[in-house]
């Protein structure tokens, strides 16, 4: 007889509380049920119920051998749901949220070949720098720029998101160009919020510096920040995936670039209990291989 066969009828017989129902629930005859649970006590050299006409009880040992087999059983389940699922083209409609910057200017772009991959799947993005919450928002993948706490989540690591410093030639023809990270105290230094004027920190092979910063203008959007120094209003700390097209075009200038700017980390997040999900492990897969 089949072992797991045996195991499935064994378990039923415990939660059922007898063989005759086990019977009946895997459609199978009493007389079946009571060989499956013989072959059993014979493999194992174990009895596991004491039976009478009236009721039965586990041993000891059977009350070991019941967990074991429950947790077989469910492992068996969960992997030949997985290699069904590998067999499955992703499908469906996956929602996933990523900061305003990093999804405009680079996830966006790359949905184009995701998209074409798998022709089945629809997404929906929402755009935000707020931290959501997966399970009580709907979403089933987060893209987080920043350390990860601890929770119940799964991180997968991306590459690290790095920052720029620039400046419009109209800016620095006006102002001048800053020659060392202290005379960036004498411009106007556009910033993403107050909090984040504070202190710029840069860093050459040999020192590390902190320069405090000031400026007129604060705006809480990074592409805003980006059009104010395009248009010579000051000088922009941003993530560089902003701000290198322009400066590819001319349009600003990279200041410092042989100073080492604070990076910050980067993740993909999602429940641990989704992955199988066809859609949702070809999108993780795919954000990793594009920004690892």
């Amino acid at each position: 007889m089949d072992l797991l066969d045996s195991m499935k009828v064994y378990v039923l017989a415990v939660e059922k509380g007898s063989l005759s129902a086990a019977a009946t629930a895997c459609e199978i005859s009493a007389t079946m049920a009571g060989n499956h649970l013989r072959t059993l006590e014979k493999r194992l050299g174990m009895q596991l119920l004491n039976r009478t006409t009236r009721r039965q009880h586990l041993t000891p040992f059977g009350e070991d051998y019941y967990v074991r087999c429950k947790e077989i059983l469910r492992l068996v389940a969960e992997t030949d749901e997985q290699a069904q699922n590998l067999q499955l083209a992703p499908a469906g409609k996956l929602r996933v949220t990523a900061p305003v910057s990093f999804g405009t200017e680079a996830l966006m772009p790359a949905l184009s070949e995701y998209l074409e991959r798998y022709p089945k799947v629809s997404i929906d993005v929402v755009l935000s720098d707020r931290v959501t919450d997966l399970l009580e928002e709907g979403f089933e993948a987060a893209i987080r720029i920043g350390p990860v706490p601890d929770s119940a989540l799964i991180a997968r690591p991306l590459a690290p998101y790095r920052l720029m410093i620039c400046a419009s030639p109209a800016y620095l023809a006006r102002r001048g160009t800053p020659a060392r990270p202290d005379d960036l105290t004498q411009h106007e230094c556009l910033s993403f919020s107050p909090s984040a004027m504070a202190h710029w920190r840069l860093q050459d092979q040999e020192h590390i510096c902190r320069v405090p910063v000031s400026g007129r203008l604060q705006v809480n959007h990074g592409q805003a920040l980006r059009v104010a120094a395009l248009h010579g209003m000051g000088i922009v700390l941003q993530p560089a995936i902003l701000l290198e097209a322009d400066v590819q075009a001319g349009r600003l200038v990279q200041l410092f670039p042989h100073h080492a700017l604070a990076t910050r980390p980067m993740s993909i997040l999602y429940l641990p209990d989704r992955y199988r999900s066809p859609k949702l492990r070809s999108f993780v897969d795919f954000v990793v291989e594009r920004f690892k």
